[in-house]
């Protein structure tokens, strides 16, 4: 899949577990770790919101793409 979830090097950057961040945003550890392995197939805005509130960072910083040409 093109598009990349960067949530494992954002939780290293700001040396924060999942579980806390799952905490802190409200969702479970077993579908925060679906979005961080990439194997999610959509985000609600509010979860997505909520994780940059956390991380302190902008969408773009969570997702990105790579082309697979």
């Amino acid at each position: 899949m093109p598009i990349q979830v960067k949530l494992d090097d954002l939780l290293k950057q700001r040396q924060m577990t999942l579980t806390e961040l799952a905490e802190r945003v409200g969702i479970t550890i077993a579908n925060l770790s679906i979005l961080k392995t990439g194997k999610a197939k959509a985000i609600r805005f509010t979860t997505l919101e909520a994780i940059c509130r956390e991380l302190d960072c902008e969408p773009g910083d969570l997702l990105g793409y790579e082309s697979e040409a």
